[in-house]
């Protein structure tokens, strides 16, 4: 997907690929960024040059990703939908990124991914069921 991003009176053209992949890489001209969203706000680079200059790759720090904070002790469901998939049940251990589950909404699938890595404690949802916005997916041992 292309975006048109302004950024103090200079606009971007940007590419995403994957926006539920974790880090996104975004494309701007001849170089590629590596963003992690903090809890849904923007996130900001590593370091300043300007895009078009010579190709590199900047790295932030994982933090979160939309469907909950990378602290939580659970993932929360990021948007109203139907469960069409679930990866993981209770007992799993698992790494920060992996697909949990798919949730459909308004006929597109929206892979949720792991905030942290740990291991399942409980799954709440099943492959069929209606989920609401911020409905508990998945739960952590603590």
């Amino acid at each position: 997907m292309k975006y048109t991003v302004k950024i103090a009176d200079v606009t971007y053209e940007v590419e995403i690929e994957d926006l539920n992949q974790r880090p996104i890489l975004a494309r701007i001209g001849d170089e590629t960024f590596e963003v992690t969203p903090e809890n849904g706000h923007a996130a900001t680079r590593s370091d300043s040059p300007q895009p078009g200059s010579a190709s590199k790759t900047a790295k932030q720090a994982p933090a979160g990703a939309p469907s909950g904070p990378a602290s939580g002790t659970s993932i929360v469901a990021p948007l109203p939908g139907t469960v069409t998939e679930v990866n993981v049940k209770a007992g799993d251990s698992i790494q920060s990124g992996q697909q949990v589950c798919v949730i459909d909404a308004m006929k597109m699938k929206n892979a949720i991914r792991a905030t942290r890595g740990g291991k399942i404690a409980k799954v709440a949802i099943t492959a069929g069921q209606s989920v609401t916005h911020r409905q508990v997916l998945v739960e952590f041992e603590v």
